[in-house]
């Protein structure tokens, strides 16, 4: 059971990787991807009712504006997303509803865009809700059925390691034309990489990163 003060507290971190403030669900729609993109993730934590900077304010309507969300995720996620939902009362008139979205293991969550009908995958990075990439997506599927990544260290995978000695990260279109291959296979030679634990991705809203896996042994 969350009280004011246990609110108060963890509001004051501010938004972040696992945390996400309304103030009203005026674009419940907007939300839901807010919502979709914690379960695509490793979870995380929405207040309705909690203004951008962090004012606890609360709702007049707080069980209205439960409704609305919770009609909204019924009709635009799919497969079903695991939530909980719990009501605080800061006055007689006035609440907040926090909503707790939890790492999925049926995911990716897709998110029908009500002017489009499309179905799109969104992930949290940092502060963030971005729609993931295709290989993000690829990344996130083949996770949820792990099994041993067979690969040949050949000379495209030569090539990327030579190239991440010399930099930070490497995006996939500056591979691809670097080791001068195909959009679909340098696309495959990056997927295959991070499943196998070699590297990690970081997406981004313009254009996904690839960087060497820290060891935490090291």
């Amino acid at each position: 059971m969350w009280t004011k003060i246990g609110i108060e507290r963890l509001i004051a971190r501010g938004e972040g990787q696992f945390l996400e403030f309304k103030k009203k669900a005026n674009h419940p729609e907007k939300i839901v991807r807010e919502l979709v993109a914690f379960a695509n993730s490793r979870g995380g934590r929405l207040f309705l009712g909690v203004d951008d900077d962090g004012t606890a304010s609360g709702s007049r309507e707080i069980e209205g504006e439960v409704f609305v969300l919770e009609q909204a995720i019924k009709q635009l996620v799919t497969p079903k997303l695991p939530y909980t939902q719990e009501i605080v009362k800061l006055t007689p008139k006035k609440g907040i509803a926090i909503f707790d979205i939890p790492e999925s293991t049926k995911k990716p969550h897709t998110w029908k865009d009500p002017q489009t009908d499309k179905k799109l995958t969104y992930i949290r990075a940092g502060d963030q809700s971005l729609k993931a990439s295709r290989e993000v997506r690829e990344i996130i599927r083949r996770r949820m059925k792990p099994r041993d990544i067979q690969f040949n260290f050949g000379e495209k995978e030569k090539l990327l390691m030579e190239l991440l000695d010399q930099r930070e990260n490497i995006t996939l279109k500056e591979f691809k034309e670097k080791a001068r291959l195909t959009y679909y296979l340098a696309s495959r030679t990056l997927v295959r990489l991070v499943l196998a634990n070699v590297l990690d991705v970081v997406p981004n809203e313009n254009e996904d990163t690839y960087v060497l896996k820290v060891n935490p042994e090291s």
